[in-house]
Order: structure tokens, then C-alpha cells, then sequence
């Protein structure tokens, strides 16, 4: 769980989120994907943290990203949370 606009959020890194994110970003295969994680841009992130939120059941959010007030540090941060958990189990 991570906060985002003051409310606590589920993000979720599922095959489907992967699959997502890579056709957001336009890379095949993990590799490719950490290399343009290193250099996103807002856009970019708009797309990852929506997908991860798909995934971890918070489409209506997801859906209204755009509308929201969460910060660019705050976006970024969760989604690293995402991958990192996502790593650990």
C-alpha cells in the first residue's frame, strides 16, 4: 500500500501491468524496460503508476490520475515501491 493523494492506494506489479507498461513505454522484454525506467519522463510515469494501480485493483483511480493531485515525487516513489515489492515476494 502506498499513499496517493492522501488516500492509501494498491499498486501492483501483475503480468498484465508488466505487459502495460512495457507497450507504454515501448520496449520488449525486462531489460529493455529497466533501461527506460531510468529516464522517464511525466508522461511516462503517468502511464507505469496507472498500470501498476490496474493491477493492483484501483482502475477507478487509475482512470483519474490525470485529475488528481499527486505529486511527481510521490508517483515516482510509488512505483518503486511497486517494483521493489514485487522483487521481494
Amino acid at each position: 500500500m502506498v499513499v496517493l493523494a492522501g488516500q492509501p492506494r494498491r499498486l501492483c506489479l501483475t503480468l498484465g501491468a508488466l505487459a502495460e507498461i512495457e507497450t507504454a513505454l515501448g520496449v520488449a522484454g525486462v531489460e529493455a524496460l529497466g533501461a527506460r525506467m531510468r529516464a522517464l519522463s511525466a508522461g511516462d510515469l503517468m502511464a507505469v503508476l496507472a498500470a501498476l494501480l490496474r493491477g493492483g485493483g484501483e482502475s477507478a483511480f487509475a482512470g483519474e490520475l490525470e485529475r488528481v493531485a499527486v505529486s511527481p515525487v510521490e508517483a515516482a516513489e510509488a512505483v518503486a515501491a511497486a517494483f521493489v515489492a514485487s522483487a521481494d515476494g
